[in-house]
């Protein structure tokens, strides 16, 4: 069965879609099944997947609210390795009409159900605040990646973000959980990056990813061409740490899957 990952952080600018979209090639490098659902109405992960927003003719607002059928809506990247369902300014108008339905918070979560066991891996780009396309996410989300800049603030955030997911866990979605937290755009010049790194690594544990990600010229020139990373320069550090990440996520399945064979 497929695995859904909402990508989220309340606080904006920490690699929310960098993640998404670089993960997303990362595991279809490896043959992974993917699907990246961009929920964001900036359509940042659209477009970092060489998809013009301003033209793509179907979005999420299509399967949100006008329940138009996955296979209409979803589309390949330029680069032909994974799914992907487009975001762009309709999303916002998404946001205001889910207001006026029953079941508003499950939307997604049902448009998901007939398609997840085609995928191995279905990754949802959040918009960096609490409304109902973030509800939407995390009620169709098995678990959570929390990418955050190694800063006092982000540790301010994390702790809002971490009273958030329980909530939802405990309302609409239970065994909501955090899959991970991902260090982004790190500096281990900066005495400050390592201190916050320690300590949420000693607060946090294994749920630290290992894998970091750097600060990068290439990961961050790769948007506008529109393409993931890996297939702008594979050989930049960007794209290695999200080949490393990629490879991470695989290993913990795999242990998770041995785990649950054991205890069966």
């Amino acid at each position: 069965m497929g695995k859904v990952i909402a990508v989220a952080n309340q606080k904006g600018g920490v690699g929310k879609t960098t993640t998404c979209v670089n993960l997303s090639a990362s595991l279809a490098a490896t043959k992974r099944r993917v699907l990246l659902i961009d929920l964001d109405p900036q359509g940042n992960a659209t477009m970092g997947s060489g998809i013009d927003k301003y033209t793509v003719e179907h979005t999420a607002y299509d399967l949100l609210v006008e329940e138009k059928p996955f296979f209409e809506v979803v589309c390949r990247d330029t680069s032909g390795k994974y799914d992907l369902i487009a975001g762009n300014a309709d999303v916002t108008a998404a946001e205001v009409k889910l207001m006026n339905f029953f079941a508003r918070e499950v939307r997604l979560r049902n448009a998901l159900a007939p398609i997840k066991d085609e995928y191995d891996f279905i990754f949802i780009d959040c918009p960096p605040s609490l409304n109902m396309l973030t509800v939407n996410a995390m009620s169709a989300a098995d678990s959570v990646i929390v990418p955050m800049q190694c800063e006092y603030y982000a540790l301010e955030g994390l702790t809002a973000l971490m009273d958030t997911i329980s909530q939802l866990s405990s309302m609409i979605n239970n065994g909501l959980h955090i899959e991970g937290i991902l260090r982004t755009m790190y500096d281990p010049r900066n005495r400050l990056s390592t201190d916050v790194s320690d300590q949420l690594k000693q607060h946090f544990g294994e749920k630290v990813y290992r894998t970091v990600i750097p600060r990068n010229v290439r990961l961050a020139e790769a948007p506008s061409f529109g393409t993931p990373a890996m297939y702008y320069e594979k050989s930049s550090a960007g794209a290695k740490a999200y080949l490393a990440l990629a490879g991470e996520i695989i290993r913990r399945e795999d242990e998770n899957a041995s785990n649950k064979q054991a205890q069966a």
